[in-house]
């Protein structure tokens, strides 16, 4: 089977990882739910975040801010004037298309730097019209793609469109009740809305997502990073310069951390958490990436230098993570805007500074579906000429750690032995207990929803007190005894 998008989302709702939200009622665009086995992939991808950016480094704290915040925190922030998209909304049937991802298809020809007259003027010299009816489109109009509320019946609010600002409302509480120095940082993964137009790519662009991302606030004036070692320096990537895009060209080339650091295309704190993104991507498996520099005119108005880590997914490289130097904005917007005094004392300086920020951002869909498509393989040697998948994801990122198959269903000594067993093993271990269809079914099915291991119990466990323990990925089997059966798979799943 060729992986495409609609494959693979046909692949996940068949095997419990992703539903269409609503399905009964015909579903809703932009917003999916999480299945059994879906949740829990989520969930590992989650606390592996978790773990490698908040726990294993050194001054990050986590917060978990609300969906709903005060109004004006999204007028600081600029997202009232200036979130939105560029919209083309069809004159007869009314139907709605976002343009620049609509003439990127028609035309594959990017709409970046174009103002609304130059994008007007391409509808108009290549006729394109609304793909539904056929008819002309309106003047190009500009939408706020935040979602708007009501608090208490009247007071009008928004769901957040991204997880950064309760960083930055905080921040002088946080400094306050954990006395964090800087250089420190403040993480939290969240659910966030962004009502798009167009919503495509099945969880890749959607209007309910989750981001995780954290703010590292830095001093001013500080430039080198006293963590960058040759860990993070040696990091190898594959680069999309900002100088080879303004040629018109894609070239990539091959470089590493210490060297984008040594040409000053980043400080040494922007590279350090470049690097650690990447790492972090590696340990999920996943190596179909590059990175991309933004090129002067598309940075954002905070921001002073912005990298994208984009993956390759069967509907094209997309960016599944960025990282953004912030500067000064967000503080400063808050600041001024609210009248609350979220500098900083800095004690070697006796002075009140405002931080600078750096924002590595991580879409958690982007980063869920990569995973399913790096660890995708159709064997068929194994299927004997037919279809066969393997889900080869990450053993600690499975869904089920453990499948524990009585090898006769119907001899009741076997399917107690094998019960004893697997009440041994799921109070370690997120475990499946089988006893449907012949064993090379049961493990066929194991294969494609990506449990690392299964475990076999036989008329010979009766007698040896030992099981048949078979890797995933290689189908190579060995027996183990029960009395260590825990510590054989911990050492397996850690390894």
């Amino acid at each position: 089977m060729t992986l495409t998008t609609d494959s693979l989302a046909i692949f996940c709702k068949k095997k419990g990882f992703v539903y269409p939200s609503s399905s009964i009622y015909g579903g809703m665009a932009g917003f999916w739910d999480f299945g059994p086995l879906g949740v829990e992939l989520m969930n590992n991808i989650k606390q592996s975040w978790w773990k490698h950016f908040v726990h294993s480094q050194e001054g990050v704290v986590g917060i978990e801010g609300s969906i709903i915040s005060h109004p004006s925190v999204w007028k600081a922030s600029g997202h009232v004037d200036n979130f939105n998209d560029p919209l083309l909304m069809c004159s007869k049937c009314k139907h709605k298309v976002r343009a620049d991802h609509f003439i990127e298809d028609k035309l594959k020809q990017s709409t970046e730097n174009l103002s609304s007259d130059d994008i007007n003027a391409l509808v108009q010299k290549h006729k394109l019209v609304c793909p539904q009816c056929k008819g002309v489109f309106e003047e190009l109009r500009r939408f706020n793609m935040m979602f708007e509320t009501l608090v208490g019946g009247s007071a009008n609010a928004y769901l957040r469109p991204e997880t950064a600002q309760a960083m930055f409302t905080n921040f002088k509480l946080i400094t306050e009740t954990t006395r964090q120095k800087l250089p420190f940082g403040i993480a939290q993964i969240g659910k966030c809305f962004r009502n798009e137009i167009s919503p495509r790519d099945f969880l890749f662009r959607s209007r309910e997502f989750t981001i995780a991302e954290f703010e590292f606030f830095l001093h001013p004036e500080e430039q080198k990073c006293s963590r960058l070692s040759d860990r993070q320096k040696n990091v190898k990537l594959r680069l999309l310069s900002a100088e080879v895009q303004e040629q018109g060209k894609h070239d990539l080339c091959e470089t590493t951390i210490g060297k984008m650091i040594a040409e000053k295309k980043m400080s040494g704190w922007h590279g350090y958490w470049l690097a650690e993104q990447l790492l972090w991507y590696k340990s999920l498996g996943l190596t179909k990436l590059k990175v991309r520099e933004h090129v002067k005119t598309e940075l954002s108005h905070y921001s002073s230098a912005t990298f994208d880590i984009d993956y390759e997914f069967p509907f094209g490289s997309k960016e599944i993570s960025g990282n953004a130097h912030r500067g000064q904005y967000d503080l400063s917007q808050h600041m001024n805007v609210s009248g609350e005094k979220l500098d900083y004392f800095d004690e070697e300086s006796k002075t009140r500074i405002v931080p600078q920020v750096i924002e590595p951002t991580f879409g958690m869909e982007r980063a869920f579906l990569a995973v399913l498509v790096e660890g995708f393989h159709n064997d068929k040697e194994r299927g004997k000429g037919e279809d066969y998948t393997v889900l080869k994801i990450h053993p600690q990122l499975a869904p089920f750690k453990v499948a524990v198959l009585p090898l006769l269903s119907n001899k009741e000594e076997i399917v107690g032995k094998a019960r004893a067993v697997y009440d041994l093993l799921r109070t370690e271990f997120r475990s499946f207990f089988d006893t449907s269809g012949a064993i090379g079914r049961r493990y066929a099915r194991m294969d494609e929803v990506g449990t690392p291991f299964c475990v076999t119990i036989d008329f010979e466990s009766l007698q040896d007190d030992a099981v048949t323990v078979r890797d995933r990925d290689t189908t190579k089997q060995e027996r183990v005894k029960i009395g260590v059966l825990k510590e054989h798979l911990s050492k397996k799943l850690s390894s």
